[in-house]
């Protein structure tokens, strides 16, 4: 199959492209940085070099392809809000999609996507899927991950400084966890689908408690005591503005934290389980957080 992967050297598209080249397949690895495109052949996969929001530039790339991984990356530094940025990009697919004659696409969205509101940063996933059920003749699976372990990387600092995590979600609250590499393994499913694809696909690794969570952090990186507490959404806005996060992001950041510690964003994913698990559990990012949290001090 001729496959096209957005998202570069990413934590999900990088195992993603060597699985689908390991298979035989020929991949085309879209990327925005130039310094990428060696890293990329080195994988055996083509590189086209380019931006998301260049509906022209995809087109060009997409054409041909018998399916597309698509995605939208992080970017925390726009002033835009997160329904703006993704419905921007998400437009571009779309219209490269279309023009290009694609038939298969594989998007990574997030649970909580099925919410209208009140789900701060991954608000927009909502539109995107919206954007995407609406390219004319294409077949789109939207693979719907919980939240990602790596994502707890961005309390190594507190935990260095202050000795704790502290957010709006933590303590006994339950949150579903998930590795990057059970979503390429998901994706690569999707991709090679030769059936009926589904719609929407949920996908999870672990399912931990706040306190279980810093307990397992806590074991591996030497500090058995370590907690999680909950604190004031205001605070956690306080500390972002202290630390230059845009307005618009740190807003959005405590609203979805708001909605974990509610748990609106997992409620779909409790009506629609998937019928497995990923294979990467909380003890097993534990050693790679450890590994990263030692280089940090």
């Amino acid at each position: 199959m001729n496959i096209i992967v957005t998202g570069s050297l990413g934590n999900i598209s990088k195992p993603l492209t060597q699985q689908l080249v390991e298979k035989g397949h020929t991949v085309t690895v879209v990327s925005s940085s130039p310094e990428k495109q060696a890293a990329i052949e080195a994988l055996g996969a083509t590189a086209a070099i380019g931006s998301l929001a260049d509906a022209s530039f995809l087109e060009k790339t997409f054409a041909g392809a018998d399916a597309v991984y698509c995605m939208t990356p992080p970017n925390y530094a726009t002033q835009e809000t997160p329904v703006e940025y993704y419905t921007r990009i998400a437009n571009s697919y779309a219209q490269a999609l279309g023009k290009a004659g694609v038939k298969r696409a594989v998007y990574l969205s997030s649970f909580g996507a099925h919410l209208d509101r009140g789900t701060g940063m991954i608000l927009g996933s909502h539109h995107a899927e919206k954007i995407l059920n609406g390219v004319p003749g294409l077949t789109v699976t939207h693979i719907r991950p919980t939240s990602f372990y790596y994502n707890l990387y961005n309390f190594a600092g507190m935990i260095r400084d202050l000795g704790f995590i502290a957010a709006n979600y933590g303590g006994d609250d339950k949150v579903l966890w998930v590795s990057p590499s059970d979503i390429a393994d998901t994706v690569a499913e999707e991709l090679l689908r030769t059936g009926n694809a589904p719609k929407v696909r949920y996908l999870t690794s672990d399912e931990r408690t706040c306190n279980e969570v810093a307990a397992i952090l806590g074991k591996a990186i030497g500090k058995p005591d370590l907690t999680w507490k909950v604190i004031p959404g205001t605070v956690v806005r306080e500390q972002l503005d202290t630390h230059g996060v845009p307005a618009a992001t740190a807003a959005a950041l405590v609203e979805l934290y708001d909605a974990i510690h509610s748990g609106i964003l997992a409620d779909d994913f409790y009506q629609n389980p998937p019928a497995t698990n990923g294979k990467v559990k909380m003890e097993d990012f534990a050693t790679e957080f450890a590994a990263v949290f030692a280089k940090s001090n």
